[in-house]
C-alpha cells in the first residue's frame, strides 16, 4: 500500500473488482489497511460529480459504471486535496488506466483524435494504453445512450463536439432571452406543417417570431430593438440547432419552413430527439406529445372449427379482423393502405390526432403472423402479445373502447379458462404399483403433471408443505416409467437433509421403481457414471444439490426422462455455480417442487422458471426491466397481476386453508408465549441499542444494512440468553435459567410435554441456544434431546428422524435451516419456536414438519416472544409480510430498508 503523500492531502487507497455486468465495485482503505465505510470516503471521490448527487447515489453499494469512473477521475470533478492510490499493484494499474481516459475525456482535442469507422469509435492517439482507449470509448457510448442518442448520431454530432459541445451537458442559455424551435400543425384545408425559430424573454411566456415583412431580413434587423443586443446569441444558438438537423436553411435569417407529414415524422424521430438530448428546447403541439391518443380501433376474433377434446389444443385458429377510424368502420384493405403509406397525422372533422405508425405496423405484422404461421390453440395460450397491442390494465375501467381487442369464441374461451384453472383436464389412471390412494386434489395434481409433460411444458408444483408433493411426483414417475414412455432414467435433486426421506418414500409408495442413489465418496464420476447408468438401468436417480453441482459436467451429458428439483428454492441465487450448473441439465421434462416459490426476491422466481421452461420469462435483464423493477421498487399492482397471469399456467399452488381440498386435518393452534427480560438482559439490550443508533447516524447504504443485520442477530441472541450474547460458557442449569425467562419457560414447557407422554419439536436459529437447551433439559429433567444441525451426517439424521417417529425420545431440538424443510415429524404435537425468523414462510415450513398429512392429533404451536423488545415489534410486522408471501410476490424492502424513524421505533426497548 502507498502511504499518505503530503500532510495536506487526503489519501484514498482503493481496490477495484470488475463484475460480469460491466460494472466495477470499488472499496476504500485507510493507511492501516482497514476497510472504510462507504460514507467515510465516497464524498471525497464524488467531490463535484453532480450526476451522482455528489455520492448520494452510492449509499447502498459502491458499484460504478465505466462512465462514472471516467467522470470521477476527470480534472473537472476531481477533489484538489485528495490523492488516490491502489490497494495492490493491479489496482495501481487500474487507476493509471482510468486517469488516462479521464484526462482525455474533457480535453479540447479529444474529438480530433477520434474516427468513426463502421459504426464504432476508434481512438487514434498513441499517448494512452489500449485499456484506456477501450475504457474511454465505452464511457462515450454510455454517455450517448444515457442522453437518448446512438452511435448513428455521431457523424452529425462531430462538428458540434469539436466546437465545445463535449462532454454533453445542458445548454446554459441566456440571462435575458430564450431561443427554441417550434413545430405547428397545419392550418385548415392544408397539409403543411410549420417549423420555425422562436424567441421569448426569460420573464415572459409568449413566443415571438418576426413579422411576415421581416422574415427575409437578417437576424439582427428582424429582432425588436430591446433584443438587438442579443443578436449574436440568437444567431449562434439557431446555427447550432441547424447544424444538428437534416435541414438546409440560411443561418443568417430566422428559420421558417414548411414540412410534409413524412418530414415531420423524420424530424420527430431524429432531429427533435437529438436536439432535446443536447439541451436545446423544441416546442411541439400539446396533442402530439401523447403517443397513443389514436382514434383507430382494431378488433380480432379467434375461433376454431370445433373444440371438444384436449387434442383440440393443436387445432388451427382462424381470425376475423375489424377496424374503425374515429368511430367509422373501414375495410382491412383501407387499413393496409394506411400502413403502407406510413400515415401518422390525420384530421378527422375539426380534430387532429396521431396514429402511431409503429403500433400500426405491429398490428399489420400480427395479422401476417396469424395468416402465415397457422397459430394453434396451444400457441395462443402461452404466446405473449406485444405490449403495444394490449391496453394498459390501469386504464381498463376508464377505456370502454380499447385500441386493440383480442377475443376468442365462447367455447374456446371457456376451455382455455378451464386449462388456466387446472380444471377439466383428462384423468390419468394411477399406476397399480402405487401403494397408496391419492386424495382428490393429489389426483388433480398428478393429472396436471402428466398433461403438462405431454404438452412439453415444465412445471412448478408449489403446494403447501405437508400436502403431499412427494406422493404426487411418485405417482407421476410410476406413470412415466411403467407405461413404457421412456427407457431413460428420471433424476431427482434434493437437499442432503431429505435424501433419506426420498429413499424411504419411494420404497414405501413405489417399491416397483428401481432407485439408484448417486451420493457419497464412492459414487461413480465422469465417464464411468454414464456407463454405470447404462448397465444398471435404474428408473430413478437420487442426488443432492451439492453433489449435482460437483458432478455437473458429467450429469449434463446425460439425457434424462425428467429432472425434478425438490426444495427448488435452492437454485434461487441464479449467479451461484450450483444454480447455473443445475439449470444446464437436460431432461425431457423439468419439474420444480417448492412450498415457497418466492422467499425474498423475484429473481428467485426467474431462476426456477429458467430451469422448468428456459426462455419463457426472457433474459434476466429483460425480466428485471419488465417485472422486478416495477414490482419491487414501485409496488406496481398492474405488473404483479401481469406476472401472476404469465406464470399461472405453469404453477400449481394449493394451501391447507383451501376449503376445496377437504383435508380434514386436525386443528392447529398458534399462540405467543410472552417472556420478560431479566434486569441483566435489559441493561445489555439498552446499551447495545444506544451504541448502534450512534453508529447508524454516521452510516448510509450497504454498511448501514450490514450493521443492522449484525445488530439484529445480537439482539435475538440476547433475548434468548445473555450468555449467548456475551459468548460465555455455560454454568449450572438453575443459574442459567435465572438469567433468561425465555430459557426457563421453554425448558419447563418441554419437560411438561414430555411428562404427559407427548412429543415436541424445538426450533432455534442458533447453535449455542440448542446446546444450552440440551444442557438445561439434561441437568434438570434428565431429558437428553438430540440436536439436528446442518453439519450432522445424513445417516445420523435419518436415524434420529426414524427414532423420533418411533417415540424413542420426547424432545427434538432442530436448527431452523437444517430441520425446517423436507422432514416428516408427525409424532410431535407441539412445536416450539425459541426465536423468531424474519420471514414467516420459513417459520411455517418448520411448523409443517409436524402439521402435515399423517398428523392425527391437535397441533399446538408456541412462539416465544420477549416483551418490549424487537421480537415483539417484529412479530406485529410479520403479519404484513405473511400477506406478501401468500400473494406469491414478495418485496425485498424489509427491516434493513425501514426509514430511520421507523427503525428507531423498532429498536427502542418498550
Amino acid at each position: 500500500m502507498t502511504s499518505r503523500v503530503s500532510p495536506f492531502m487526503k489519501n484514498l487507497i482503493l481496490s477495484f473488482d470488475s463484475m460480469d455486468d460491466g460494472f466495477t465495485t470499488v472499496h476504500a482503505y485507510n493507511d492501516e489497511g482497514m476497510r472504510l465505510f462507504t460514507e467515510q470516503w465516497i464524498s471525497f471521490l464524488s467531490f463535484q460529480h453532480e450526476p451522482s448527487f455528489y455520492g448520494l447515489h452510492h449509499d447502498e453499494e459502491t458499484r460504478f459504471s465505466t462512465l462514472e469512473l471516467v467522470e470521477l477521475f476527470s480534472p473537472l470533478v476531481k477533489h484538489p486535496y485528495v490523492h488516490v492510490s491502489g490497494y495492490a499493484q493491479e489496482d495501481e494499474s487500474t487507476i493509471t488506466t482510468i486517469q488516462q481516459a479521464a484526462d482525455l475525456w474533457s480535453a479540447p482535442t479529444l474529438w480530433n483524435d477520434i474516427e468513426f469507422e463502421e459504426g464504432s469509435l476508434v481512438l487514434t492517439t498513441e499517448e494512452v494504453t489500449p485499456d484506456a482507449k477501450v475504457m474511454l470509448t465505452s464511457a462515450i457510448q454510455q454517455k450517448l445512450y444515457g442522453a437518448g442518442l446512438t452511435m448513428a448520431d455521431i457523424p452529425t454530432l462531430l462538428p458540434f463536439f469539436k466546437q465545445g459541445g463535449w462532454p454533453l451537458q445542458a445548454q446554459s442559455g441566456h440571462t435575458d432571452v430564450n431561443v427554441a424551435l417550434r413545430l405547428s400543425e397545419p392550418e385548415s384545408f392544408s397539409d403543411e406543417w410549420l417549423l420555425e425559430t422562436v424567441v421569448r424573454g426569460k420573464k415572459s411566456s409568449v413566443h415571438w417570431t418576426p413579422a411576415f415583412r421581416k422574415k427575409e431580413s437578417p437576424i439582427a434587423d428582424a429582432l425588436p430593438d430591446k433584443w438587438k443586443i442579443h443578436a449574436p446569441y440568437v444567431y449562434e444558438t439557431q446555427a447550432n440547432m441547424l447544424e444538428l438537423m437534416n435541414i438546409e436553411a440560411d443561418t443568417d435569417r430566422f428559420l421558417s419552413r414548411t414540412l410534409s407529414d413524412l418530414d415531420v415524422r423524420h424530424f420527430l424521430r431524429d432531429d427533435a430527439a437529438r436536439l432535446q438530448a443536447l439541451g436545446f428546447e423544441v416546442i411541439l403541439p400539446g396533442w402530439l406529445k401523447a403517443v397513443k391518443e389514436s382514434k383507430l380501433r382494431v378488433k380480432s376474433n379467434a375461433k376454431t372449427a370445433s373444440f371438444k377434446t384436449t387434442a383440440g389444443l393443436n387445432e388451427i385458429l382462424t381470425f376475423d379482423w375489424h377496424f374503425s377510424l374515429n368511430g367509422q368502420a373501414i375495410t382491412e384493405d383501407q387499413f393496409k393502405q394506411m400502413v403502407e403509406e406510413n400515415r401518422e397525422y390525420i384530421r378527422a372533422g375539426n380534430e387532429w390526432f396521431r396514429i402511431d405508425s409503429h403500433w400500426m405496423h405491429e398490428i399489420r405484422q400480427l395479422m401476417e403472423q396469424t395468416e402465415s404461421e397457422d397459430w394453434t390453440v396451444k400457441e395462443l395460450l402461452f404466446r405473449e402479445l406485444p405490449d403495444a397491442l394490449v391496453l394498459d390494465e390501469d386504464n381498463l375501467e376508464e377505456e370502454e373502447d380499447p385500441l386493440f381487442q383480442f377475443e376468442l369464441n365462447q367455447s374456446l374461451q371457456k376451455y382455455l379458462e378451464q386449462l388456466q384453472d387446472k380444471k377439466g383436464l383428462p384423468t390419468t389412471n394411477v399406476s397399480p404399483h402405487l401403494l397408496t390412494e391419492l386424495r382428490p386434489y393429489q389426483q388433480q395434481g398428478f393429472d396436471w403433471l402428466v398433461f403438462m409433460r405431454e404438452q412439453g411444458f415444465g412445471v412448478c408444483l408449489a403446494d403447501d408443505m405437508g400436502l403431499g408433493k412427494t406422493v404426487q411426483l411418485i405417482a407421476y414417475l410410476l406413470h412415466v416409467h411403467r407405461t413404457k414412455q421412456t427407457d431413460k432414467p428420471s433424476f431427482i435433486i434434493c437437499p442432503t437433509s431429505v435424501l433419506g426421506n426420498w429413499q424411504k418414500e419411494l420404497a414405501r409408495f413405489a417399491p416397483d421403481l428401481d432407485v439408484h442413489v448417486h451420493y457419497g465418496q464412492t459414487r461413480s464420476k465422469d465417464e464411468s457414471m454414464a456407463s454405470e447408468l447404462i448397465s444398471m438401468k435404474p428408473d430413478v436417480v437420487l442426488t443432492t444439490f451439492g453433489t449435482a453441482s460437483q458432478d455437473a459436467e458429467a450429469l449434463s451429458e446425460i439425457e434424462w426422462a425428467s429432472v425434478t428439483l425438490d426444495e427448488a428454492q435452492n437454485i434461487k441465487n441464479m449467479h451461484t455455480k450450483q444454480s447455473r450448473a443445475i439449470r444446464k441439465l437436460r431432461g425431457e421434462h423439468h419439474l420444480a417442487l417448492t412450498g415457497t416459490p418466492v422467499e425474498n426476491r423475484l429473481s428467485e422466481l426467474w431462476a426456477i422458471f429458467d430451469f422448468i421452461y428456459k426462455g419463457y420469462l426472457g433474459s434476466f435483464r429483460k425480466f428485471q426491466e419488465n417485472f422486478i423493477a416495477p414490482i419491487e421498487r414501485d409496488e406496481s399492482e398492474n405488473h404483479k397481476q401481469k406476472l401472476r397471469n404469465k406464470i399461472r399456467p405453469f404453477l400449481l399452488r394449493r394451501t391447507k386453508q383451501d376449503p376445496d381440498l377437504l383435508l380434514n386435518l386436525p386443528d392447529k393452534q398458534e399462540q405467543r408465549e410472552y417472556c420478560p427480560l431479566t434486569t441483566e438482559q435489559a441493561a445489555l439490550y439498552e446499551s447495545l441499542i444506544q451504541e448502534t443508533l450512534f453508529k447508524l447516524e454516521t452510516l448510509t447504504g450497504f454498511e448501514k444494512k450490514g450493521l443492522i443485520l449484525k445488530m439484529l442477530s445480537k439482539l435475538k441472541q440476547l433475548c434468548n440468553h445473555p450468555a449467548l450474547y456475551l459468548k460465555e460458557g455455560f454454568g449450572e442449569a438453575e443459574y442459567m435459567m435465572e438469567r433468561s425467562e425465555k430459557l426457563a419457560q421453554i425448558v419447563t414447557l418441554a419437560a411438561e410435554i414430555a411428562e404427559r407422554g407427548e412429543q415436541c419439536l424445538i426450533f432455534t436459529q442458533y447453535i449455542g441456544m440448542g446446546h444450552l437447551l440440551q444442557h438445561c433439559l439434561s441437568e434438570l429433567h434428565d431429558i437428553d434431546p438430540p440436536f439436528l444441525t446442518g453439519s450432522m451426517p445424513k445417516a445420523q439424521r435419518d436415524r434420529l428422524v426414524e427414532a423420533f417417529q418411533e417415540k424413542e425420545f420426547p424432545v427434538f431440538i432442530l436448527s431452523l435451516k437444517a430441520g425446517g424443510t423436507g422432514l416428516n415429524l408427525t409424532a410431535a404435537n407441539h412445536v416450539l419456536h425459541a426465536d423468531r425468523w424474519w420471514n414467516p414462510a420459513v417459520e411455517n415450513q418448520a411448523t409443517d414438519r409436524a402439521y402435515r398429512i399423517g398428523q392425527t392429533r391437535f397441533v399446538h404451536v408456541h412462539k416465544f416472544v420477549t416483551i418490549g423488545t424487537i421480537e415483539e415489534k417484529i412479530d406485529k410486522l410479520l403479519a404484513d409480510k405473511q400477506a406478501l408471501s401468500e400473494d406469491l410476490i414478495q418485496s425485498s424492502q424489509w427491516i434493513t430498508e425501514l426509514a430511520d424513524d421507523d427503525l428507531k421505533e423498532l429498536l427502542t426497548l418498550g
